[in-house]
């Protein structure tokens, strides 16, 4: 699929930025857009959209369950909504009105869950959300999606902007690396191969797509492993037919998230790949049935094997290499 690009770290911006920068850039010419926070300005990089177009933005204070109840209501008008909260309390506080008021409805709110999976770090189980893949993907009639770098979250909100259905988008905070300057093509529902190799299969999504690349780099480099490297960034609806097409090489698929092992991910693409005759080596990596360490980011990818380091050794024990 052509060369991977290794971005540049000075480039590599956190995709809220690059979510707060593409909304204000729409919102100069489109007056329908509207942000709706929970006391989330802040945390959502959302401050300068809110000097800018101080009459396309309201602010809900903390009260989850009336952010997302207000921002359907505006939906239903033709407002194109943006409720912004922290991905935490936005799916669980929240999951009545999000089931019912958006969903249910088909008011196409677009949700943004920000400060995802462990972003949070040291403020401990209570502000991670470890729960949402599970919980949203059984909400018929909303799409799930993960953008892992700045490319990806650029063309995710401007696709929902103009989405008529409702949309859940996670955003983590730390500076997220380009993948690659290859396959530069995204849409909703088709997840995009980064590298490809005919020993192992690396399937990320949002934050875990960086350490898998680097994962993958390490195992080619240094044990000759070459490794086809997926960004599912769309976790509903899957894309059945890419993971169908790596499924065939046949070798080992891992599948590596931010979320728990329970219901995210790695099930989703196990359900449709035990249901439909594939037996290839299947592994989950995300995190236990437990709460977590307390610790930075980096701190907890690493204690639970989600950095570059676990997740080639995984692959090697995988691939029955000591």
């Amino acid at each position: 699929m052509g060369e991977v690009i290794t971005a540049v770290d000075k480039k590599a911006l956190a995709n809220l930025d690059v979510f707060s920068s593409t909304l204000q850039e729409l919102a100069s010419t489109d007056r329908q857009i509207l942000v709706v926070t929970s006391d989330s300005r802040g945390s959502g990089k959302l401050v300068p959209f809110g000097q800018k177009y101080p009459a396309q933005h309201i602010e809900i204070g903390i009260a989850e369950q009336n952010l997302v109840g207000v921002a359907a209501g505006l939906a239903s008008t033709g407002k194109k909504v943006f409720a912004v909260s922290p991905a935490c309390f936005l799916t669980a506080r929240s999951f009545e009105q999000i089931k019912t008021d958006v969903a249910y409805s088909d008011n196409p709110v677009k949700l943004i869950g920000i400060s995802a999976g462990v972003s949070y770090g040291a403020l401990g189980s209570t502000h991670h959300s470890l729960h949402d893949f599970a919980a949203l993907r059984a909400v018929h009639n909303l799409t799930i999606v993960v953008p892992a770098d700045n490319f990806e979250t650029e063309q995710a909100i401007r696709l929902a902007a103009e989405l008529d259905h409702p949309i859940y988008i996670r955003f983590g905070k730390k500076p997220m690396p380009l993948l690659s300057e290859e396959n530069q093509e995204f849409e909703f529902g088709k997840g995009r191969i980064i590298s490809e190799g005919d020993d192992l299969v690396l399937i990320g999504t949002g934050e875990t797509v960086y350490p898998a690349l680097q994962a993958a780099r390490q195992l080619e480099s240094v044990h000759g492993i070459r490794s086809t490297v997926v960004s599912m960034h769309t976790i509903k609806p899957l894309d059945y037919d890419l993971l169908a097409y790596v499924a065939a090489k046949g070798c080992p698929i891992l599948t590596v998230e931010e979320h728990s092992v329970f219901g995210g991910l790695g099930e989703a693409c196990a359900s449709f790949l035990i249901q439909n005759g594939f037996r290839n080596r299947f592994k989950i990596m995300g995190f236990p049935d437990e709460y977590t360490i307390t610790g930075s980011q980096n701190e907890i990818f690493t204690h639970y094997g989600l950095s570059e380091n676990g997740i080639a050794n995984e692959a090697l024990t995988m691939l029955n290499i000591h």
